[in-house]
């Protein structure tokens, strides 16, 4: 049984602070030209044209900041990050967040309620000069109100299905900083290929769950597309069957009940939310049982509500946050896998 350490390692977010202090300069590498006003920048929802100097940035969605942030801009307005699972810092941010802020020197932002949705009323509030939302859901008709507000950039392709570089890419367009963006992937896949070296994951594969305890009739698996899964694409596992098959549903997850657990034959570890009780649990089931990585105890979970559970869905400042600590515990379940 694979137990999370009760520490989390807070590794790495220097190295993304460096790059911010290097990008927050004068220089500016977006779409538009030497002393152009704005920037074009084309997204699933439209094209949209944005300032190319920003100097307020309001940022909705999932871990959007963040790549402002990296990247040496401090948005004034975000969403809630912890989606009331947690909450325990009375802000709605998660410590990456918060320690970005603090390093680069700014205010801490006005933080966006999430509970029915979009706060229109708070965005507007913050004046933005551009709103970016690149790892969104964002509607056409949520869309076409913040538009109202200020230029809104938006998911890419499908809603909620926004890899980690895609998010950065555009979001870093959309803030004048193509190149620096660009940089900052190259940095952090640096930093993967230097922390999965030796971990064991070649040849193996592994996909990310939600089971609840209390009701094992059902699990959720999060599709190859989804950045959860896609991590631990990659980490270096291959992708099971049933994360690819899920992508059919044509969202980010799909449910599959207890009667189907074969379908998780070939997954070596399953990685999901839930408490260390859960292993336990699932190993009594006699369904879930019959799956080789729950039999084997191959099976990692992140908690629920805390920061790690959040951090594996990856964001510009999340992954070297919890980077080790989650190769980590991969690496001890890797090694279980029959």
């Amino acid at each position: 049984m694979v137990r999370k350490p009760l520490l989390v390692l807070a590794s790495g977010l220097g190295a993304v602070a460096l790059l911010a202090s290097c990008a927050s300069g004068d220089t500016n590498t977006g779409a538009a030209a030497a002393g152009d006003d704005t920037i074009t920048v084309t997204h699933a929802l439209g094209t949209s044209e944005v300032p190319a100097h920003p100097e307020r940035v309001a940022a909705i969605g999932w871990g959007n900041q963040d790549t402002a942030l990296a990247l040496g801009i401090a948005p004034v307005g975000v969403d809630d990050q912890t989606w009331s699972m947690d909450g325990s810092d009375g802000l709605g941010l998660y410590e990456w967040t918060l320690d970005a802020y603090e390093e680069l020197g700014a205010e801490e932002p006005v933080v966006f309620d999430t509970t029915d949705g979009v706060d229109f009323a708070a965005i507007a509030d913050a004046a933005p000069d551009v709103i970016i939302a690149a790892q969104s859901g964002l509607t056409e008709e949520q869309y076409d109100t913040l538009s109202e507000i200020a230029p809104v950039v938006a998911h890419p392709g499908v809603p909620w299905l926004t890899s980690w570089r895609d998010s950065i890419a555009l979001n870093s367009e959309a803030l004048g900083k193509k190149a620096e963006g660009e940089q900052l992937i190259a940095d952090l896949e640096q930093q993967i290929a230097e922390a999965v070296e030796g971990a064991g994951f070649e040849g193996k594969t592994a996909a990310f769950f939600s089971f609840n305890e209390a009701d094992l009739s059902t699990t959720s698996v999060y599709t190859d597309g989804d950045v959860r899964s896609a991590f631990l694409g990659d980490l270096g596992f291959d992708m099971p069957q049933v994360a690819i098959d899920a992508a059919k549903s044509g969202t980010f997850y799909a449910d599959i009940a207890a009667d189907n657990a074969d379908m998780l034959a070939d997954v070596d570890v399953i990685v999901t939310y839930g408490q260390d009780s859960l292993v336990d649990a699932l190993q009594a089931d006699p369904l879930w049982s019959t799956v080789p990585a729950v039999r084997n105890g191959a099976v990692v979970t992140v908690g629920t509500g805390e920061p790690l559970s959040s951090a594996v869905s990856a964001t510009a400042l999340s992954i070297p946050w919890m980077l080790d600590e989650y190769v980590a515990l991969l690496s001890e379940a890797a090694a279980t896998a029959e």
